[in-house]
């Protein structure tokens, strides 16, 4: 499948998700946040980093991006899309996820392995985990926080739209120690933790992340 990943300008985890694209059986594509053309990509990921600098809030001018007028519209259709970190915050400030993200609660930036549990393995994103299975890979963010009013954290909670959960401990504040979540079609997912950072035994935290992009291929071919 050929999958679209999003620069910005602050993008620092572009190249990154590339590779772990390619090492998970897919083709990258490298799609510019100027340009309203997402070159006939299957899938898309928005990746980590500061987009315009946070200014304003992170994510809040990235919505406003030539391409993100794109992206709305092929989720809408149905095309799977991952936002990572800030791109996590770009799709909550483009509200294709409910929810915000908000600084951490102990104020200040947090990197750590973390463990998850996955809770939610029918998305396009997560198909090659089992349900509860747990791994670990890199956390790395000032304002993970995630958080709803309380309609729709329920709305999530029972509608299944938790993707993955954090364990040991809550890193930044969220609410019921959410860390990713999918839209109600199942096709949109963000996740605040980095799985482009866990897909090579040589360096990072494992291979617990590559699930996330070869869980595209199984689809495919399922």
């Amino acid at each position: 499948m050929k999958v679209g990943v999003v620069t910005f300008p602050g993008s620092l985890d572009d190249v990154d998700a590339q590779r772990a694209i390619r090492i998970g059986g897919n083709e990258a594509v490298a799609l510019w946040h100027g340009d309203a053309d997402l070159k006939g990509v299957d899938a898309i990921v928005l990746p980590g980093g500061f987009s315009y600098g946070d200014y304003l809030r992170c994510g809040a001018i990235s919505r406003f991006a030539p391409v993100m007028g794109e992206v709305v519209a092929a989720a809408e259709r149905g095309m799977p899309v991952l936002g990572i970190c800030n791109g996590f915050q770009i799709l909550c400030e483009s509200h294709l996820l409910p929810g915000a993200l908000i600084r951490n609660d102990h104020r200040k930036f947090v990197c750590r392995d973390q463990l998850l549990r996955i809770e939610n393995n029918r998305t396009p994103w997560t198909s090659a985990y089992t349900q509860g299975q747990e791994i670990r890979i890199v956390l790395k963010n000032g304002e993970g926080g995630f958080v709803a009013d309380a309609d729709a954290l329920a709305r999530l909670e029972g509608e299944g739209q938790v993707v993955a959960r954090y364990l040991e401990v809550n890193p930044n504040g969220s609410l019921n120690d959410i860390a990713g979540v999918t839209n109600a079609r199942g096709n949109v997912v963000g996740l605040m933790p980095h799985p482009e950072h866990a897909v090579e035994a040589l360096t990072g935290s494992g291979v617990d992340g590559l699930g996330f992009f070869t869980s595209l291929v199984e689809g495919a071919f399922a």
